[in-house]
C-alpha cells in the first residue's frame, strides 16, 4: 500500500471499474449529499461568507507570493520556541529524516494524527522497512489501515465503506493488531466508536512517539494548528516525549490575525460545523507541558516546481477542506481510488499531476477526470478556479511538456505535441481559410446525415472517448442556407 499510488492504472480504466461497484456508488452518494447539505447548511449562517472567502484567497497568495521570506520567519520562530526545524526537498529525504529521527528514541512504534502529507511520501511504509509500526489513530484512517485498504477521500477517508463493512474490519483486524473488537460487536456507531475508543487507548498511553502534520503554522510565533472532531489528535499532540511534525511548506500563514480567517472557512467547509470539536496550537517546547522533543519537518515534495507554474500555482492555496470531492458528479460515481493518489477528487486532479508531473499514465490522465462544471470553484472557501488549472494541464500534457530547472529558472519543456491534434488543427486551419469548402461541407453532412454513426467509430485509444459521447445530430438545412433563405429570420429571401 503506497501513500502515492503509482502504477495504478489511468482513471478511465480505474473509474469504469468503480463504477460497475453499486455497493461503492450507493456508500459515495450517501456520504457526499450527506455533507454536501450539512455544509449549506453551515455556510448560510455566515452573513460575510463571500468576504471570508476572497479573505482566504488573498491572505493565501500573499504568502505564496512571500513565501521564501515566511518559511524563514517560522523557522526562526520555532527554533527560537526549542523546536528543531528540517528541511525535506523530497519523500525520501523527508522519510528518512523521520526514521532516523524516531530511530533515534530507541522506539520502535509511533501514534499518528490523520495526515496528508505522511500518506502522500508513504511514511508508513517507509517507517514499516526500518521496522517501525506506525498506528493510525484517526478513526476513518484506522478503518483504512486494519483494511489494508487505501484512503479514498481528503475529510473522510473510509467514505467508501459501509457500517457493515467497517464492524467486519473491527471483528477480523483488530487483535492482529492489538486490543480485539468486543464480542457480538454490531454495526451501530455508538458500539464501532467504543471499540474503536478502547483499541486506540492502550495505544496513546504508551506511545513515546507522535507523528502529525498540520492545518496551518503561524510564522510570526511558529505555532502550529491541527483541527480535528475525535480527541485522538490531542492524545497524540500531547502524550508522547517526542513529537515530529511533518508539514507542506505552503501550510504557512503569516500571522494569528490571518489564522482567524481560516478557523471560520474551514470547519464549516470541511465538517460543516462551526468550529471544529478540538483545535489544538503549539509553540515548540514547554518544561512539563507536552512533549519534550520536538521536531518539524518542512516538506517541498514538488510544491517549489508548482509555486512557479502561474495559472497551476493557486492549488497551493488548498487547505484540504474536501467540499469539492462532495459536489463533483464525477468523484461521487468514481471515488477516490480511481484517481491514483491520496488527493482524490477535483483538487486532487490538479495537485497531483503537479507534485508528481505527468510522466505516469494515471497523472497524465487526471487533469481529464473532469467534467469542467465548475461545482468545485463555487464551493472552494479560497476560490481556486479548478477548471482553469484542468484546462492549464491539459495543454502540458497533450504538448507533453514537463515543469523542469534550469539552474534556479523553472521552464516548462517543449515536446512535438499530439500527432492527431496537430493533424486535426491543419484541416481546420485549411478549412475555414476557404468558406466554400466549409458550405459545401455543411450542405454534404446535412443531405447525408441519415447515414451518420450514433458514435464516432474511432479506433485505438480514441475509442475510450468516443464510446461514451454521441454525435449531435445534424440539422436538416445547414444555417448559411436557412439564413439566405429566411432573409436573416425575418420570412423571406431579400
Amino acid at each position: 500500500m503506497s501513500g502515492t499510488f503509482v502504477g495504478m492504472p489511468a482513471f478511465p480504466k480505474a473509474a469504469h471499474e468503480a463504477v460497475n461497484n453499486p455497493t461503492l456508488r450507493g456508500n459515495l452518494r450517501h456520504a457526499t449529499h450527506t455533507i454536501r447539505a450539512k455544509r449549506e447548511k453551515a455556510v448560510a449562517e455566515v452573513s460575510d461568507w463571500a468576504e471570508l472567502r476572497e479573505a482566504g484567497k488573498r491572505i493565501k497568495d500573499h504568502t505564496l507570493r512571500h513565501l521564501d521570506d515566511y518559511l524563514v520567519q517560522l523557522e526562526e520562530s520555532v527554533t527560537a520556541a526549542g523546536g528543531i526545524v528540517h528541511w525535506a526537498a523530497d519523500a525520501d529525504e523527508a522519510n528518512r529524516i523521520v526514521t532516523e529521527l524516531v530511530k533515534a528514541t530507541g522506539e520502535s512504534e509511533v501514534v499518528k494524527v490523520k495526515s496528508m502529507a505522511t500518506q502522500e511520501i508513504g511514511l508508513n511504509e517507509a517507517l514499516e522497512a526500518a521496522g517501525i509500526h506506525a498506528y493510525e489513530t484517526d478513526l476513518a484512517e484506522l478503518i483504512v489501515q486494519l483494511g489494508k485498504d487505501r484512503p479514498s477521500h481528503i475529510l473522510v477517508p473510509a467514505i467508501h465503506r459501509n457500517r457493515g463493512e467497517i464492524r467486519d474490519i473491527f471483528a477480523k483486524e483488530m487483535s492482529e493488531w492489538g486490543r480485539p473488537a468486543p464480542e457480538g460487536l454490531t454495526d451501530t456507531p455508538a458500539e464501532l466508536a467504543e471499540a474503536a475508543r478502547l483499541h486506540l487507548r492502550e495505544k496513546f498511553l504508551r506511545a513515546k512517539v507522535g507523528v502529525s502534520g498540520a492545518n496551518f503554522m503561524v510564522a510570526e510565533t511558529g505555532t502550529l494548528v491541527v483541527v480535528e472532531s475525535e480527541g485522538n489528535g490531542r492524545m497524540c499532540l500531547t502524550l508522547p516525549e517526542t513529537l515530529i511534525s511533518v508539514v507542506g511548506i505552503e501550510k504557512i500563514v503569516p500571522t494569528w490575525q490571518d489564522l482567524e480567517v481560516f478557523l471560520q472557512t474551514l470547519p464549516r467547509s470541511s465538517t460543516a460545523e462551526r468550529m471544529n470539536p478540538y483545535t489544538s496550537t503549539w509553540t515548540g517546547t514547554t518544561d512539563g507541558d507536552g512533549p519534550k522533543t520536538f521536531h518539524l519537518v518542512l516538506l517541498d515534495n514538488g510544491r517549489s516546481d508548482t509555486l512557479a507554474d502561474e495559472v497551476g500555482r493557486q492549488a497551493l492555496r488548498c487547505i484540504r477542506c474536501s467540499a469539492c470531492l462532495n459536489v463533483c458528479p464525477v468523484y461521487e460515481r468514481a471515488g477516490g481510488h480511481a484517481y491514483g493518489s491520496v488527493y482524490p477528487g477535483p483538487i486532487g486532479a490538479i495537485l497531483s499531476p503537479q507534485l508528481r508531473g505527468t510522466a505516469s499514465e494515471i497523472d497524465a490522465s487526471l487533469p481529464y477526470a473532469s467534467s469542467l462544471c465548475g461545482a468545485c470553484y463555487e464551493v472552494c472557501p479560497v476560490a481556486i478556479d479548478i477548471p482553469e488549472v484542468l484546462v492549464h494541464l491539459r495543454e502540458r500534457v497533450v504538448q507533453g511538456g514537463e515543469v523542469t530547472r534550469e539552474g534556479n529558472k523553472v521552464v516548462l519543456k517543449p515536446a512535438k505535441g499530439h500527432a492527431a491534434e496537430r493533424a486535426a488543427m491543419r484541416a481546420a486551419r485549411w478549412a475555414f481559410a476557404r468558406p466554400g469548402a466549409v458550405r459545401a461541407g455543411q450542405r454534404l453532412a446535412s443531405r447525408t446525415r441519415r447515414l451518420h454513426p450514433r458514435r464516432l467509430p474511432l479506433p485505438g485509444p480514441g475509442k475510450a472517448w468516443s464510446e461514451t459521447r454521441d454525435l449531435p445530430p445534424v440539422p436538416a438545412e445547414p444555417f448559411r442556407d436557412w439564413w439566405q433563405r429566411t432573409g436573416g429570420g425575418k420570412g423571406g429571401a431579400k
